[in-house]
């Protein structure tokens, strides 16, 4: 194949570099991968709907997050266990979106921590995803090495009280290995069957409640990744967030859960712009994240895409597959007739005919 021309290249490449252990982990999902499916799927089920005779002489894909500019509405979105994609793992990426002018944010499960993080990429901007450890006293250090090295934002997973049953990795036995490092977790975690360690690594008893605690001794903005409803939306607000990220962890966690961009309309309605709405789950074209975007999002993140760019080229493949996804979405805002990300409203998208 020549040079890829998309997402769906790219990971078509990517098979053939993975082990198959690690390939099923990142390609794979929870249960029957209904839910995996339909975050793809649930993109056909929305039509755009295009402007005509508007002044789309100069267009920019660029916009602003928690008083950041990007240069696209497309951020990294936190994948464990990068160095088994690419040996440049998780300083590959942050160089590659560093490159592209976008956020990565970095994973607790990532083989890098945020100093190295912000070492390898000066120039880049950068966040944290939190898993909330058991040791409150290790999460408060997480938090504040992240802060010491100049990331933005903590971005705090809360759909994961245990690992989602996925099949793939039982099928592969898959297991961590022992020499994989992970800098963001305590020394006796980390190795071994994927499903106990990370069942060892979160706290499954944090309530809403403790965000007041998190929120005391941190300094960076909180958004809460995991929010498919309308009502967690609403206490997400009430109980003082900067953001809320609409995720089914890739369809990873709960097999049956909705898709990404079903449940994005009721968050964005139940927020009513009181926290910035970001969404993650199937993106794989412009198109998708504009529609992503007049659903209300601000915003969207990209997982596999990128995992599956950086196990082919690792840090040029990373750039790379963000400049196509920044050349798809200006090329969608300027046939939908908007000259920015800000001007796309619900008026351009429509439901498809079932």
């Amino acid at each position: 194949m020549s040079e890829p021309l998309n997402a769906w290249d790219y990971e078509r490449l990517a098979e053939g570099k993975v082990e198959p252990g690690p390939w099923g982990y990142f390609a794979g999902g929870a249960g029957d991968e209904r839910t995996l499916e339909d975050n793809v799927a649930a993109f056909g089920r929305w039509h755009l709907r295009p402007r005509m005779l508007v002044d789309v002489g100069s267009v920019t894909t660029a916009t602003t997050l928690l008083g950041q500019e990007v240069s696209l509405p497309v951020l990294v979105a936190p994948t464990a266990f990068q160095l088994l994609a690419h040996p440049g793992g998780d300083l590959a990426t942050a160089r590659g979106a560093a490159a592209a002018g976008t956020v990565m944010c970095l994973s607790t499960l990532g083989g890098a921590s945020p100093a190295e993080l912000a070492e390898a990429a000066p120039e880049g901007r950068h966040w944290f995803q939190l898993y909330w450890s058991r040791d409150r006293g290790f999460t408060q250090g997480l938090i504040e090495a992240a802060a010491e090295a100049g990331f933005k934002a903590i971005v705090l997973t809360v759909d994961l009280p245990a690992a989602g049953r996925r099949e793939r990795d039982l099928r592969a036995a898959f297991e961590i290995p022992s020499d994989l490092p992970l800098p963001n977790l305590a020394k006796h975690l980390g190795r071994g069957d994927f499903h106990v360690t990370l069942s060892e690594v979160v706290d499954p008893t944090v309530t809403w409640r403790d965000l007041e605690w998190l929120q005391s001794i941190s300094p960076l903005p909180l958004l809460v990744k995991g929010i498919l409803t309308a009502e967690d939306a609403r206490l997400a607000c009430e109980h003082g967030v900067d953001g809320v990220v609409v995720s089914n962890h890739g369809g990873r966690q709960l097999d049956g859960a909705p898709a990404s961009l079903d449940a994005l309309p009721e968050v964005v309605e139940a927020v009513s712009g009181r926290c910035l709405v970001l969404m993650d789950g199937g993106v794989r074209r412009g198109t998708d994240v504009v529609t992503a975007l007049a659903l209300g999002a601000q915003a969207v993140l990209v997982g596999r895409p990128v995992l599956w760019a950086l196990a082919v080229d690792g840090e040029d493949g990373v750039r790379h597959i963000l400049e196509l996804l920044r050349a798809e979405v200006e090329l969608a805002l300027r046939l939908l007739g908007c000259p920015s990300p800000d001007a796309v409203t619900p008026g351009h998208i429509g439901r498809t005919a079932s």
